[in-house]
């Protein structure tokens, strides 16, 4: 390779750490061993039915061909439905992006509206291409810890003390990866009562888990909570964790209509147009039954509630209680300075990562990555056998460590 042909601009990111996990986890599986994967969130249910056949249909009908750079009417149309029938948000088609899923729109949203130096207000524990999405736009992450003690939410106080006058954006996540939190009505409204005071602030918040809610909750986005923001809101979603449909690659959203132009002239130089199949797809998914999401919800809790029993069985391991979402956090900090059999000493939650991916052939993701540690994260989108054989292995793993 030739000297200097890599850009300067990749040097201040890393490839996604979850992504990495489990790419090595299929290494592993490949070379015959027995790797149980926590690291992937991806539904283990299949798309529904409907949804499929209307994919197969749209291909019947010839609908292969490139559509609208930022999505097809028929799928604004549904969208704007969605955001109107579930959120209370009334976006008209040219308020409304599609992308190539949800980290699309949010990539586009960002690279549009970040100058040299614009800061990002991102809570810690955050999904792991926040940050880097932001470098990659010459923005400054500005990241605020929300630590086990406060929920991992961001508090009023918090978010007062880190806007300056070059903050553009606040990113919000609820319910959150990695840690499950899920803001209250109450906690966006004091949130919002902070962002009123500080007009030049927008605010995009990632909605993708918004169906995935535990013991009763219900969802709210900011815009909904407060309509004096919504002009200053872009309101991120997508089809990938509630449908189950990751590998289809829609994301949506609903924002002021200059920014959703500018957007759409970053994703013509870019992708264009995300598949014409998976936007039929999608229409049939938020139009379609719903049905399936509140059992598909409850799987999920049960699947917790198992999870959670089991961490907390392990000496060395506390875990809070997610409240959405398909991940745990556990803390482990009462295992950084022990050592593992051959005598090495774990020094980080990176080290306990590796130690459970050697030692006990789990892969998890450390908590270094999301910004907060000594956590590491957990996913419990796979079966309870699973869960159940790698929670398993990590209790006789942590037991090994002296």
């Amino acid at each position: 390779m030739s000297v200097g042909l890599i850009a300067p601009r990749l040097d201040v990111i890393k490839p996604s750490p979850s992504m990495a996990v489990t790419a090595r986890a299929i290494e592993m599986r490949v070379a015959g061993i027995d790797v149980v994967s926590l690291s992937a969130g991806e539904p283990d249910f299949a798309t529904p039915p409907h949804i499929v056949e209307a994919a197969y249909e749209a291909m019947r009908r010839g609908e292969t061909r490139y559509t609208a750079v930022d999505g097809t009417a028929a799928l604004k149309k549904a969208v704007a439905g969605k955001f109107r029938r579930e959120n209370g948000l009334d976006y008209g088609p040219s308020q409304i992006s599609v992308a190539g899923g949800a980290k699309q729109i949010i990539y586009n949203a960002l690279l549009a509206t970040l100058a040299s130096g614009d800061e990002v207000i991102v809570p810690a524990p955050y999904w792991v291409s926040y940050t880097d999405i932001v470098l990659l736009g010459e923005g400054k992450p500005v990241v605020v810890a929300c630590t086990e003690a406060e929920g991992f939410k961001l508090a009023p106080q918090a978010l007062r003390a880190a806007i300056t006058g070059r903050t553009k954006w606040l990113l919000l996540n609820t319910p959150s990866n990695p840690t499950g939190a899920v803001y209250s009505r109450d906690e966006l409204a004091g949130l919002a009562a902070v962002l009123l005071d500080h007009p030049h602030v927008h605010v995009l918040t990632d909605d993708i888990y918004e169906h995935i809610l535990f013991d009763g909750r219900s969802f709210h986005t900011i815009a909904g909570v407060e309509p004096r923001l919504k002009d200053r809101t872009l309101t991120v979603n997508g089809v990938s964790k509630a449908y189950a449909m990751t590998g289809w690659r829609i994301g949506y959203a609903g924002g002021p209509e200059p920014l959703i132009r500018a957007m759409a002239t970053v994703q013509s130089q870019s992708t264009s147009n995300p598949s014409s199949i998976s936007q039929a797809a999608t229409i049939a998914a938020l139009e379609g039954p719903q049905d399936f999401l509140r059992p598909q919800a409850l799987e999920f809790q049960a699947r917790r509630d198992r999870a959670l029993q089991l961490l907390r069985a392990i000496p060395g391991l506390t875990c809070q209680t997610p409240e959405g979402a398909f991940y745990l956090y556990p803390n482990c900090s009462a295992l950084i300075g022990r050592r593992r059999p051959d005598g090495t000493q774990i020094g980080s939650d990176d080290d306990l990562s590796l130690y459970l991916l050697d030692q006990a052939r789990v892969a998890v993701v450390q908590g270094s990555a999301y910004g907060l540690s000594p956590h590491f994260r957990i996913s419990i989108a796979t079966s309870m056998d699973l869960i159940e054989k790698a929670i398993g292995r990590i209790g006789e793993a942590v037991e090994a460590l002296r």
